[in-house]
């Protein structure tokens, strides 16, 4: 029981790396950036050599501070941003940066794969119900799943698909830089849309769902359990992580999965509100259910035959990195200067000193689309309601107001989803550490919001559940439900009637510019 976890959690950001015990403690945690490319045609894409370096320096910035521990380190978990796309050749060398799960440039292939005669919300209805049947879902017409990915390559750079060996996702390609073996999870498959998802026991790629799609079986990685060990950390990867080499390789899984693990809330029906660069609700379900009008569905979990529901939205942290680096701190010729070390802390007092409603100023927070509840491309965001009284003040408010209307919006249809009112939930995230937020949520969405404890380690503490479970330290037939909460935040009844209206105002301002959005930002026919 002395053994300890590495786990890794690459997020959009950079990753951050963790020594947790053998309890479940997380003895200590660092992280590191990496950079991020936005393509001017809907393209995001990062350099998986950055995201290496990234980790290894993480990892030896703990081997440096828990030698001992790092030296009984017995296995490495990994859990990364879900949705994305590393193609590379036989040895596991990506021939291309990293199309990751904000990249839409496949739209247009979706759209041809998924029309019929007869559509329903853009899907051919024969097409829509084998795959619902099969799946649990469908291909998002947004084009940011890996299907997408993988057919805008075949498409627009053939020699580079043909060299392709396999397709990885991001936790996966780490996997292999870890240990030298291609396969990817369950779970963490399901976004490709090519697996049979209805006996969990048996998860496999569906022969007629990839020949429909197009896809190459054989270029796609064999699949296993997030729980397996998958191999042995080389001596090669284990001099750069700083630990011992022939520690145990555990299949791992997307960030959603492991945060939902890492939240403490495992029951089914416990719901968690995740808040990083996107954000999302999420829960445990015991079925296998979808709501396609509103881009929601059951699908495979980290734990052994459940299933996992969780409504993203698309920008949400990210907003509030915008605001503070675009406008508040612009670095440009009309610009203020560096960003100080303390721009979150004054945020945060900017906030506490607004008004709940910010002056009725109204954030769309659809920087680069929506998943859910609506999946909209062509969406976007920006300040609505702006007058000559408007300071930065309303502006800080009112993003951070923004993010938690459209949650609202998504809680009522993943109520809808589970049949259920959801009474409390769990914050974790790097939303989570900021107290003025919390209680905006909280007043919001009319729930009690559950500050957990040590926010940013939830998706660590679940990856290194999955590694535990391995090493049998855990049961996860029986996992441990643990929500250490720091602060509960109360909805306030006396903002409840502002909140409806507002609420009220930000679901009128999407259905009324959305048609304009769509003649802005119409994707070209591929």
């Amino acid at each position: 029981m002395s053994d300890c976890v590495l786990a890794i959690d690459l997020g959009t950001s950079g990753p951050k790396v963790g020594l947790v015990a053998a309890s479940g403690r997380v003895i200590g945690s660092t992280s590191a950036s990496t950079a991020l490319v936005i393509l001017p045609d809907g393209g995001a894409e990062q350099d998986p050599h950055d995201w290496w370096r990234a980790i290894t320096t993480a990892s030896r910035e703990l081997a440096q501070r828990y030698p001992s521990e790092m030296a009984r380190v017995a296995a490495v978990a990994t859990t990364a941003q879900w949705s994305g796309t590393v193609a590379v050749d036989e040895a596991g060398v990506p021939l291309r940066p990293a199309i990751i799960w904000m990249d839409a440039r496949g739209a247009g292939y979706i759209d041809a794969l998924t029309k019929g005669l007869v559509n329903i919300e853009g899907y051919g209805i024969t097409k829509l119900l084998r795959w619902v049947r099969i799946t649990g879902g469908a291909p998002g017409r947004s084009g940011k799943d890996p299907i997408a990915h993988i057919l805008w390559m075949k498409h627009r750079e053939p020699e580079l698909y043909a060299r392709t060996h396999k397709f990885l996702e991001p936790k996966d390609w780490i996997n292999h830089r870890l240990c030298g073996k291609f396969a990817s999870t369950f779970e963490a498959i399901a976004l490709h849309w090519v697996t049979d998802n209805r006996d969990l026991t048996k998860v496999a790629y569906h022969d007629g769902l990839m020949k429909a799609a197009g896809l190459d079986r054989q270029k796609l990685p064999d699949l296993i359990a997030a729980h397996t060990i998958l191999g042995e950390v080389t001596g090669e990867a284990a001099a750069a992580l700083g630990i011992p080499a022939g520690a145990r390789v555990v299949g791992g899984t997307p960030d959603m999965h492991s945060a939902a693990l890492g939240s403490g809330a495992l029951e089914d029906f416990a719901s968690h509100l995740y808040v990083g660069t996107s954000s999302w609700i999420g829960c445990h379900v015991p079925f296998k259910k979808t709501d396609l009008l509103h881009n929601i569905a059951s699908l495979p979990s980290a734990l052994p035959q459940r299933y996992f529901v969780a409504a993203t939205q698309e920008s949400a942290g990210v907003c509030l990195g915008r605001f503070l680096d675009e406008w508040v701190y612009p670095q440009d010729e009309l610009g203020v200067g560096a960003k100080p070390a303390d721009a979150f802390a004054r945020l945060e007092a900017a906030v506490n000193a607004t008004a709940p409603g910010a002056d009725k100023l109204l954030f769309a927070p659809w920087l680069y689309g929506e998943r859910a509840p609506v999946e909209d491309r062509t969406v976007r965001g920006g300040f609505v309601n702006m007058s000559l009284g408007t300071t930065r003040r309303h502006m800080a408010r009112a993003v951070h107001e923004g993010v938690a209307f459209n949650t609202r919006w998504l809680m009522t249809h993943v109520e809808s989803f589970i049949g259920r009112r959801i009474d409390k939930l769990a914050f974790i995230g790097g939303g989570a550490r900021s107290a003025a937020w919390c209680q905006i949520f909280a007043d919001v969405l009319d729930r009690p919001i559950a500050q957990t404890a040590a926010p940013l380690e939830a998706n660590v503490r679940g990856a290194a559940l999955l590694a535990r479970a391995a090493l049998g330290h855990v049961d996860l037939a029986h996992p441990e439900s643990k929500l250490e909460v720091a602060r509960t935040f109360e909805p306030r009844p006396e903002f409840r009637s502002l909140y409806d209206e507002l609420y009220s105002a930000f679901g009128a301002m999407y259905k009324r510019t959305r048609p304009l959005y769509q003649q802005l930002n119409a994707v070209p026919p591929s």
